[in-house]
């Protein structure tokens, strides 16, 4: 009796833990490989956290692959970012939650310096993150998929 109770107990543990993972999947919220759309190669480790308001923010954690090197400056950004490096720098701000995508914020391409609308959703069981960049309407702009890190 007390082997069936212990094996319930644990199964039940299991489930519990698998479902917060699914739980925790189910937002861009986390630390993701940006893939570029033109090459397919991983270009950066980006992190996306919740704000205080509800919005999210992204900051580039590390920079994987650059014209400049691995420690590129924003030479085409204006204002506060102009050559200052890639590396730390919030790339995407005031993404808000709206029915199953997360939009109404922008992002930031450091390699042109040129500010986008972004909408992101997720696919793969939240282990892909489509990052649409567009001027206007969705329609008018271009899509990569970044990948979920592990733990």
């Amino acid at each position: 009796m007390r082997t069936a109770l212990r094996s319930a107990l644990i199964a039940f543990a299991l489930l519990l833990a698998t479902a917060t993972c699914a739980a925790n999947d189910a937002t861009p919220v986390g630390t993701w490989t940006q893939v570029d759309d033109a090459t397919g190669k991983p270009k950066s480790i980006v992190e996306i956290t919740q704000q205080p308001d509800g919005t999210l923010q992204g900051v580039v954690k590390q920079v994987l692959f650059s014209d400049q090197g691995t420690h590129p400056v924003c030479e085409k950004c204006s204002g506060e970012r102009h050559n200052q490096p890639v590396d730390g720098m919030i790339i995407m701000w005031g993404v808000k939650k709206d029915g199953d995508v997360w939009d109404g914020g922008q992002i930031l391409d450091p390699n042109n310096g040129k500010t986008y609308k972004v909408k992101l959703s997720l696919s793969d069981d939240g282990q892909k993150l489509d990052v649409r960049g567009y001027i206007g309407m969705p329609m008018l702009g271009r899509t990569q998929t970044w990948l979920r890190k592990a733990g």
